[in-house]
């Protein structure tokens, strides 16, 4: 695949990854890349491991066996300091948000600059309204603590923390997991242009068939302890495997595709 005329640039490379729980694998020989400036969209059936998937990436599940590389880094080969300014060139939304309860929402993305940065109290302040904006949280969102948001104001005040560092990769753990139809199309719509106006590459696990439609660049596949497919969401969904027909060609599959294929219709 190119992008922009010139090959594409592996952010993240997966290689021979084995995850366990004491004797149960989660994960066993799996292959993943996921491409600068791309959408790349995780699913799997239930017990499937699409978090562990992520938090074996991020440091927070040591593989048993394998390879991950980020930014072309091997990250758990690293020194602490090597793997800390890896670290700093991500973000992470997990499910629910996870939000510092409390803390304001200024004060839940000012967290990751005063751990890593180190500024001045008012750039950090102004830097934290930034994000807050970019998120699509008004203004005074960020003097409310997480109790007195709504769960897609959660998600958005997630987002903006996520993004405290300006990451090259922003990771989202069922970004519209509780979210109302409405909700989730509008957060869709929020990563999409994200994901544009600022050249992230974005990794998100998600069961959200609509999102698949709406964001996803690729979709990667999660079945018998490893990416079983991974490519565009039509290529996907003509792969011949049980578990993807029963997905994408059940109620809520082919009501997501023929909502997209009317959007796409309508716009043309």
């Amino acid at each position: 695949m190119t992008l922009g005329g010139q090959t594409a640039e592996n952010m993240i490379e997966v290689r021979g990854l084995k995850t366990q729980f004491d004797d149960v694998v989660i994960h066993e020989n799996l292959d993943l890349d996921v491409r600068k400036g791309e959408i790349i969209g995780v699913v799997g059936g239930s017990g499937s491991g699409k978090s562990v998937l992520m938090r074996a990436i991020i440091g927070l599940k040591r593989p048993s066996a394998g390879v991950v590389k980020i930014f072309g880094e091997d990250y758990y080969r690293a020194n602490e300091a090597e793997r800390r300014a890896i670290e700093q060139r991500w973000g992470v939304l997990f499910q629910g948000g996870a939000l510092f309860s409390s803390m304001t929402v200024a004060q839940n993305v000012m967290a990751p600059i005063n751990e890593h940065l180190h500024l001045p109290k008012l750039l950090t302040e102004d830097i934290a309204a930034l994000k807050i904006s970019m998120s699509g949280l008004s203004a005074d969102a960020g003097d409310k603590f997480p109790s007195e948001l709504s769960g897609g104001m959660n998600k958005r005040a997630g987002i903006a923390r996520a993004l405290a560092l300006d990451p090259e990769i922003v990771f989202l753990d069922e970004p519209t997991a509780g979210l109302d139809p409405i909700g989730a199309s509008n957060f869709d719509e929020l990563i999409v242009n994200l994901k544009e106006s600022l050249g992230l590459t974005v990794f998100m696990v998600t069961h959200d068939l609509d999102t698949l439609h709406a964001a996803c660049d690729r979709v990667a596949v999660l079945a018998e302890k490893r990416v079983i497919v991974c490519g565009p969401i039509e290529d996907v969904r003509n792969a011949d495997h049980p578990w993807i027909r029963e997905y994408f060609s059940g109620p809520r599959g082919r009501a997501a595709y023929a909502s997209t294929v009317a959007d796409k219709t309508g716009s043309g």
